[in-house]
C-alpha cells in the first residue's frame, strides 16, 4: 500500500480531535442557516466526529472483510442521516467517540499494513463508485477522512461569519 496513503489514515485520529478542539464549546452543536458549499455531509461538529467514527466500523470495517471473504461483493452504502438520527449523535461524548475511533483506526491501519498485493487487488462493487479494489477502498476511506476535515474548517468558517 502507499506509504502516504497509510501515513496519512494512521495520523487521521490526531488530526480529526485537533479540527474538532478548534470549534468553540459552544458551537459544537450548532448549524449554520445554510450548508451551501459543506465539502461533507451536512453535521455539525459534533455530528461529523459520529459519523467518521460509524463509517469507519460499520461501514469499512465491513467492506474491507467482505471484500477479502467474498467474491466481488456488493458493497452497500450507509444512509448517514437515518444513522445519525438513530444512534442520536447530538448526545454523544467526544471522549467515547475519539476513543473509540482510535482503536477502530488503529485497526483499520493494522489490518492494510498486513495485506498482501493479491489481496488488495480483489475486487467489490460499490454502490455509488462502481466496480473497484480492496485498494480503491483504502483511498476512498483516506478521501473521506478529508472531507470531514474540510466539513469542519467549513463550520468553523460559518462559525467566525456568524460570529462577526
Amino acid at each position: 500500500m502507499n506509504p502516504i496513503t497509510l501515513n496519512t489514515l494512521a495520523t487521521f485520529p490526531l488530526q480529526l480531535e485537533a479540527h474538532y478542539g478548534a470549534i468553540p464549546s459552544a458551537f459544537t452543536h450548532w448549524k449554520p442557516r445554510s450548508w451551501e458549499g459543506v465539502p461533507s455531509e451536512p453535521f455539525n461538529a459534533i455530528e461529523q466526529i459520529c459519523h467518521v467514527r460509524d463509517i469507519e466500523i460499520d461501514g469499512y470495517h465491513l467492506r474491507f472483510r467482505r471484500t477479502l471473504d467474498e467474491d466481488n461483493p456488493l458493497l452497500v452504502s450507509i444512509d448517514s442521516e437515518i444513522l445519525a438520527s438513530e444512534r442520536n449523535y447530538a448526545e454523544s461524548d467526544p471522549r467515547e467517540i475519539f476513543l473509540s475511533f482510535r482503536a477502530a483506526r488503529a485497526e483499520t491501519v493494522a489490518l492494510i499494513s498486513s495485506l498482501q498485493a493479491e489481496q488488495l487487488d480483489r475486487h467489490a462493487e460499490f454502490e455509488g463508485y462502481g466496480r473497484l479494489t480492496l485498494r480503491s477502498l483504502v483511498h476512498y476511506l483516506c478521501s473521506h477522512d478529508q472531507q470531514h476535515l474540510a466539513g469542519l474548517q467549513w463550520l468553523l468558517g460559518k462559525i467566525e461569519a456568524e460570529r462577526r
